[in-house]
């Protein structure tokens, strides 16, 4: 049996269950943040089995992709106060399609550069990773 909210099917890919942790469902997407304390991080799945690019989503679910990452970008904004947020599909190595989105001010540890790759991961304090969780939802009610 599938978890509440998990779509029939749908199996997150284990490289993104292993980096982030689950924060809230969305309309189309799990909302995930990543365990990554240097920036504030989220990634948005659409769960829908085999799907790696968002030109396969049908038209829908395109538009609701792009409402949802909106509506995290502006509240992940609010919520850090920082310079710069950073979206984007890339898919190179975690196929599964997924979208990222990265409060970025300048002086953070890869500024102006990209967050892939940079460094070692540095995981939240679980208070902390609770901490933040809780703001991010809080700024999506």
């Amino acid at each position: 049996m599938a978890p509440s909210g998990l779509k029939a099917g749908f199996e997150l890919d284990a490289r993104l269950e292993a980096d982030s942790e689950p924060l809230m469902w969305l309309g189309l997407c799990e909302l995930r943040i990543m365990n990554d304390r240097r920036w504030p991080w989220l990634v948005l799945v659409p769960q829908r089995q085999d799907i790696e690019e968002i030109h396969d989503l049908t038209p829908l679910d395109q538009a609701m992709l792009t409402f949802e990452a909106n509506t995290v970008a502006q509240a992940l904004k609010r919520v850090t106060g920082c310079s710069k947020i950073n979206t984007g599909a890339l898919g190179n190595i975690v196929r599964q399609l997924h979208v990222h989105v990265v409060a970025r001010s300048e002086g953070d540890p890869a500024w102006p550069g990209p967050v892939w790759g940079h460094g070692i991961r540095e995981p939240y304090p679980r208070a902390d990773l609770h901490g933040f969780c809780q703001k991010i939802r809080s700024a999506l009610r």
